[in-house]
């Protein structure tokens, strides 16, 4: 067997299996026993998937009911306080989404991907104890199989690095307690094999690290490679390269480094270390977060590469990180069109890429078979570059062109206008702009797609939908109206639909969190709009009331960081295209008498760059590409954005510079601390901070949200805030959506009438 290695695999099932019996568990329609069958038998799938390609070095405890790392606060016993009276699943489900009394832990992106992880909360307070079996068990739920695994761990200084401290405390006082917990772990992994490989999962460590930081790892994995001399550690890094982190490393006992030769190629600069230290080199070449074909020639090429510095015999070939951040399979992709699907290769082909690579690094004998697939390779890849779906001369020509590049007044002279304009005052309500996507609605549209009803049976089912929320909106007094996006699947795919350049699966379901599935599109080729893509469904929704009626559309950096992304030309280029794209969308919205309009970049964070010298690039890109889409906006037309889950103080001048002139922002679960940051640099703009979680189905009370607005108050005049959700709603229940915004404006009147008293 070729030396190969899988750094973990997605888990939410090849057709969204678990997502499926979790959410029949929330809604009480089953057991957690069935959630568990559920999950042992993708287990079982996934490990024997691996095992099939030949894959050597496969994980264990890289599967989750929810979050790794919100396992890895379960495993260490950090549990919240207001948690402390709850048990097992019950317990670990509440962390992840609340429930009644207790409101669910705070969530982020894992680095810069669409993944989501639940952020531990640390005090000086927080006692840990080995407090979980699941590493245990799992191990021998494969060894049962006859698969022996590698066990995957967040290694303690990313899950201290990436917790937030509840009381300012410093939280890597506690390091040395949680070395405590995994040198008792490793003790019992050590008995259940002559010999374990532990995985380590230190992403951190691509990161621009302090010396405090960097002082940490000897002391840590000298500590932990002492427990048992049949535990071999591996320390794996992913997204970026980490050599600093390294230059510590190969002066520790571990036994392997994992390196990400995709988008960590300065990792290239530590092999002398490496080789130096006679470690073992993981090397990350089959990415593991975009979905194009590998180039075989490539890829053995770079190894080859590596191979003149460290030899062969300490090198392992592997994904560049998880294959969580990829669909499954491209088994069920009937619909996609055979040249698109041909430069294509998802979670479960990966492995046969893995598989083959390897084996030609190694100089393994290939059958007749794998020959074949080689060679097909080599043609498929070849035929990508000179393919005519790729290139459009005339939207190239267009960009080229282009004179206007933002908006042509100042947001002093705009908001003035608006203001008097728009008629409102302070403290003014709306929503994000999705409601629920009731099976209705989601029914009604697959059976339109699949030609079984009429473009006429269709509309009318959609029309009836925006009537009834915006009846709703207006009932119960919100300012600002939407009309709940009924026809939009989802807000990057809606509008890839409409726009060249893209394509769409069937299946390629990608988890974002727990039970939360996207399907990105596939942008393979130059993007442009021919058509407009909202406006008939905004208009219509704009006659069907008298008040403000904001027209939605996802902005280009979010579509962009949402996509699985052509890699033949820059990222901004294909952002340019697109942004080029929304800005005639929204001089078509404006002049169809839609004067709001909300440009989303809710995935504008997630696309930064991990390292500081790469960011002011990314910044300056996106930032210009967003004000290329709203510049044909008039001085009467209000652009809004929204942002989703982010650490706003080191963008703040970044989103100063985008110009919108009304942001709002997911701060529910994290109090006022996002929001500070605006009063201290003294934004200028309207900001609509959420006041409640929609992640969670818990319903706030309206004393709940008064209490919530006023200590908004404290910290932003009331002239400059908008009330709002923290997110659309989509994800929700009309019940609970229903009762939470009739809270939310019953709580703005109750703050109204005490500040005009």
């Amino acid at each position: 067997m070729s030396k190969n290695y899988v750094i973990g695999f997605p888990r939410i099932g090849e057709k969204r299996e678990l997502k499926k019996v979790l959410e029949k568990y929330w809604a009480k329609q089953t057991d957690f026993n069935e959630v568990k069958y559920v999950a042992e038998q993708l287990k079982k799938r996934h490990w024997n998937y691996q095992k099939e390609a030949k894959i050597e070095f496969i994980s264990s405890n890289d599967f989750s009911y929810y979050d790794n790392m919100l396992d890895t606060s379960i495993l260490l016993g950090a549990i919240p306080k207001r948690f402390e009276n709850l048990k097992d699943e019950e317990l670990y489900f509440a962390m992840a989404r609340g429930n009644e009394t207790c409101v669910a832990m705070e969530m982020t992106k894992w680095f810069n991907t669409n993944y989501h992880y639940i952020v531990p909360e640390i005090s000086k307070e927080t006692s840990f104890k080995l407090n979980s079996k699941k590493v245990i068990e799992e191990y021998k739920e494969a060894r049962e199989l006859g698969i022996k695994t590698k066990i995957n761990l967040i290694g303690a200084i990313t899950y201290l690095g990436l917790s937030k401290s509840v009381d300012n405390s410093d939280i890597f006082l506690h390091i040395n307690n949680i070395v405590e917990v995994y040198k008792n772990l490793l003790l019992e992994i050590s008995e259940l094999d002559d010999e374990v490989i532990v995985q380590f999962d230190e992403p951190l460590f691509v990161k621009d690290l302090d010396t405090k930081v960097l002082s940490l790892i000897k002391p840590v994995y000298d500590a932990l490679t002492k427990v048992a001399s049949n535990i071999k550690i591996a320390v794996t890094t992913y997204f970026e390269h980490s050599n600093e982190a390294t230059r510590v490393l190969v002066n520790t006992p571990i036994w392997a480094l994992g390196l990400d030769f995709i988008h960590g190629n300065k990792n290239l600069e530590s092999l002398e270390l490496i080789k130096n230290s006679n470690k073992v080199l993981i090397a990350g070449v089959i990415d593991g977060r975009n979905i194009w074909k590998s180039n075989f020639q490539d890829k053995v090429e770079l190894l080859n590469k590596i191979s003149k510095i460290i030899n062969k015999e300490n090198i392992i070939v592997a994904t560049s990180c998880s294959l969580l951040h990829v669909p499954f399979t491209l088994k069920y992709e009937d619909n996609l069109d055979k040249e698109i699907k041909s430069w294509l290769s998802f979670a479960n082909e990966k492995l046969q890429e893995l598989s083959l690579v390897s084996k030609q690094f190694f100089d393994f004998k290939l059958n007749l078979d794998e020959i074949a697939v080689i060679r097909k390779n080599v043609e498929e890849n070849n035929q990508r570059k000179i393919s005519s779906k790729i290139h459009n001369i005339k939207i190239q020509d267009e960009i080229k062109n282009l004179k206007t590049f933002e908006r042509a007044d100042k947001f002093k002279d705009r908001i003035k206008v608006q203001r008097e304009f728009f008629n409102y005052d302070f403290l003014t309500t709306t929503t994000i702009g999705s409601f629920p996507q009731t099976p209705e609605i989601r029914e009604n549209r697959k059976n339109y797609k699949a030609n079984l009803i009429s473009k006429e049976v269709y509309e009318q089912e959609i029309k009836k939908y925006i009537d009834d929320c915006v009846a709703f909106q207006d009932e119960i007094g919100l300012d600002v109206l939407v009309h709940g996006e009924p026809e939009r699947n989802d807000m990057v795919e809606y509008f890839g639909e409409m726009l060249d350049g893209f394509a769409f699966t069937q299946n390629a379901w990608v988890q974002s969190y727990g039970s939360r599935c996207v399907k990105p599109p596939v942008i393979y080729g130059d993007v442009n709009r021919e058509n407009p893509m909202t406006v008939e469904w905004i208009k219509y929704a704009q006659s069907k009331t008298k008040k403000v009626m904001k027209g939605m559309l996802t902005g280009p950096v979010t579509i962009l960081n949402w996509s699985f992304v052509r890699d033949d030309i820059p990222r901004s280029e294909v952002t340019r295209q697109i942004a080029f794209a929304i800005c005639k969308e929204v001089n078509d919205l404006q002049n169809a008498g839609i004067k709001m309009i909300q440009v989303d970049e809710a995935a504008f964070k997630e696309g930064y760059p991990l390292r500081i010298e790469n960011m002011k690039s990314y910044a300056q890109w996106a930032v210009d590409n967003f004000k290329l889409s709203v510049s044909s906006a008039l001085i009467d037309t209000q652009i809004h954005t929204h942002m989703c889950y982010s650490e706003f103080n080191d963008i703040i001048k970044t989103i100063e510079a985008m110009d919108a002139d009304v942001i709002s922002i997911e701060t529910a679960r994290s109090g006022n601390r996002l929001l500070r940051i605006f009063k201290d640099v003294a934004y200028k703009q309207e900001i609509g901070p959420g006041i409640y979680d929609i992640h969670s189905p818990r319903v706030p009370s309206v004393e709940e949200m008064v209490l919530q607005i006023k200590s908004l108050l404290e910290v932003l005049p009331k002239e400059q805030l908008w009330i709002n959700p923290d997110c659309g709603l989509k994800t929700r229940k009309w019940p609970e959506v229903k009762e939470s915004l009739i809270n939310m404006v019953k709580a703005v009147n109750i703050i109204k009438n005490e500040e005009i008293k």
